[in-house]
């Protein structure tokens, strides 16, 4: 049985030493690896991951502080495990830097700015609802922050703004009709 051969290239196709399928092997630029973390003292701020442990460097995607353990340097960029294994998973050979930045999309915020933002410019409610609409149905299962635990509410206040002033002049209307029919 053959075994499986250290990659000499970024790329490269070897073969299942179980299966006999070929399997491509990409190797990503970790320069460096720190393995000496140091002991956080009390009043240090500390790893998110190993709360033991000093902050080094703050992730550059998702804002956590990580220890020397964590610190995953991609080029001039620092990067927890998490965010390296999230944008591990869909990368491939043409993925860039562009694409680690661009994937957190918080949509429930966008759905509330929309909700609400259509008071600034009134002939945008048109398109408002139902982009507040689509968003909440297409994307209500998105992930969302890394750091801050976020439910759906988020899409109901923008309905909430979709809907105050459309209920408020009904309310006034209703009320001026009850007040001339008595």
């Amino acid at each position: 049985m053959n075994d499986i051969t250290p990659a000499a290239a970024d790329t490269q196709w070897q073969t299942c030493p179980y299966c006999e399928k070929r399997l491509q092997i990409r190797l990503w630029p970790v320069v460096r690896q720190n393995t000496s973390a140091a002991t956080a003292l009390s009043d240090q701020a500390t790893c998110f991951f190993h709360p033991d442990k000093a902050f080094q460097a703050c992730c550059q995607r998702c804002g956590r502080f990580v220890c020397a353990l964590c610190d995953l340097q991609l080029g001039a960029e620092h990067v927890c495990p998490t965010c390296f294994e999230r944008g591990r998973g869909d990368s491939g050979a043409e993925a860039g830097k562009a694409e680690w930045r661009s994937r957190d999309v918080l949509y429930d915020s966008i759905a509330v700015t929309v909700g609400w933002a259509w008071i600034l410019f009134w002939p945008t409610f048109v398109a408002a609802v139902p982009a507040v609409i689509i968003l909440h149905v297409k994307y209500r299962k998105a992930p969302r922050s890394y750091l801050i635990a976020r439910s759906g509410w988020r899409f109901w206040v923008a309905y909430v703004g979709l809907a105050w002033l459309p209920l408020l002049l009904a309310t006034s209307f209703f009320a001026r009709w009850m007040a001339v029919r008595h």
